[in-house]
Formats: structure tokens, C-alpha cells, sequence
């Protein structure tokens, strides 16, 4: 029984033709919405008495365990980090605005320049210990602002 070789053009230009239409789908559909992510306000603010709010968005989809959105400021480099809140995140694969605020001690931060680090994190329990699980997280540069009343 004869056996023919394959088609080598036919092959190669069902490929190349194939692999076009993939690479050419995500542009025509659009880019498909992370499952997950958190945002930050480019503007926080303090209050007289050095309550600071901080503010953005997050998605996150069900978690196995209550699940946080923190935030951190910080206004040198090397400077210390110092939390501003948590709250429970509704993880419903839907986009959601999340505040936090804290008083932190007089002379911690000041208006102007900052860096906050928001996370959305839930503590899975794993061997009968609680450990952190990421859902989203993100480092930015905002202004601080004396809040207004």
C-alpha cells in the first residue's frame, strides 16, 4: 500500500491561517476584564485631626474566607509604612468602591506626595492555620490633601 506524503503548503497555510484568526480575535472581541484587581484613588486626604481616606475600586471573585481590602501610606521611600483601614470585600466578580480611613499620629503623614499600597486579601485556612491569599494588589503614587469640611 502506497503511502502519500502530506501536503506541505495546504498544512502550513492551514496553520498560519489558523493562528491569524487567533491573534486577530482578541483585538476584534476586546481585552477580557482581569477577574481581579484593585485601584487607587490618584487623591487621599487628612483631616485636622490626622484621620486619613483613602478611596478606589476592586473585583474580586468568592473567596473561601472573609476577604479584606487594606490600604498603607507612606511618604519617603524607606520610610515606614502605616495602615489606614481595612473592609470587607463583596466578592461578587463586580467592580465595587472600597474607603478606608485611620487616624494616624500627629506628624505622620502631611499633604503632598505619597505612596499607597492597597491589597485585597482573605486568610484561607490551610493545615488549621490561617494563611494570606492575594486576590489583587497595587502600589501607587497619589497626592495627599487637607480634607475640606
Amino acid at each position: 500500500m502506497p503511502v502519500l506524503p502530506p501536503k506541505p503548503l495546504a498544512s502550513l497555510g492551514t496553520v498560519t491561517g489558523a493562528a491569524l484568526l487567533l491573534l486577530a480575535a482578541p483585538a476584534a472581541v476586546g481585552a477580557a476584564e482581569p477577574a481581579e484587581s484593585v485601584t487607587v484613588a490618584p487623591v487621599g486626604t487628612i483631616a485636622e485631626d490626622g484621620t486619613v481616606t483613602l478611596s478606589g475600586t476592586y473585583r474580586c471573585t468568592a473567596g473561601l474566607a472573609p476577604v479584606l481590602v487594606s490600604a498603607s501610606v507612606r511618604q519617603t521611600s524607606d520610610g515606614p509604612r502605616h495602615g489606614v483601614g481595612g473592609s470587607l470585600a463583596d466578592c461578587d466578580g463586580r467592580e465595587h468602591a472600597w474607603h478606608n480611613s485611620a487616624r494616624l499620629p500627629d506628624g505622620t503623614v502631611e499633604p503632598g506626595a505619597a505612596q499607597v499600597e492597597a491589597t485585597v486579601m482573605e486568610l484561607r485556612p490551610q493545615a488549621g492555620l490561617p494563611l494570606p491569599h492575594f486576590h489583587a494588589a497595587r502600589k501607587q503614587n497619589v497626592t495627599l490633601t487637607a480634607a475640606t469640611d
